[in-house]
This record gives C-alpha cells, sequence and structure tokens, in this order.
C-alpha cells in the first residue's frame, strides 16, 4: 500500500535527478523519471527509506510524438472500411 496518492502537478521537476521528484516524511525525496512514466509505471520510491507514493498521471502527455503516431496509426487502422465483394 502506498503512503499516499499525488497529482504529477504536484511534482516538481528536478534538473539535477532528471526526475519528478516530491517530499518524502523522512526527509529526502520521493522520485520517478520520465522514462517510468512512458512505460506506464506510476510508483515512485523515495530512495532513503521504504516509503513510495502513486503518481497519478496521464501516460498520453509522456508519450513521444512517434509514439503517439503509432498510436494514431494503429487507432485509425483498425476504423478503416473494408469492401467485401
Amino acid at each position: 500500500m502506498s503512503y499516499d496518492d499525488v497529482e504529477i502537478e504536484d511534482m516538481e521537476w528536478n534538473e539535477k535527478l532528471q526526475a519528478y521528484t516530491y517530499p518524502c516524511p523522512c526527509g529526502d525525496l520521493f522520485q520517478i523519471t520520465k522514462e517510468d512514466l512512458r512505460l506506464g509505471e506510476e510508483i515512485a520510491r523515495c530512495p532513503s527509506c521504504s516509503l513510495y507514493i502513486t503518481v497519478i498521471y496521464n501516460i498520453e502527455d509522456f508519450l513521444g510524438d512517434n509514439n503517439r503516431k503509432k498510436q494514431e496509426n494503429i487507432e485509425s487502422s483498425k476504423q478503416q472500411p473494408i469492401a467485401v465483394a
């Protein structure tokens, strides 16, 4: 069970760590990278203690343009009408 559920908007981008961070009660920071988010990971862990939080976010906000285009192409190809002779 996670310590808390936190919206990604409430987290802070840390350039040095290259990760989104959120204060942990132990004094350190929960951390999660953009790559973790792209992969669908939603758990940000604290490197100093055993606590973790669940990050609430929209995965589409973290997909790159190539992945987004691939997903759109797959969805549009599913909607193509098929002529039967």
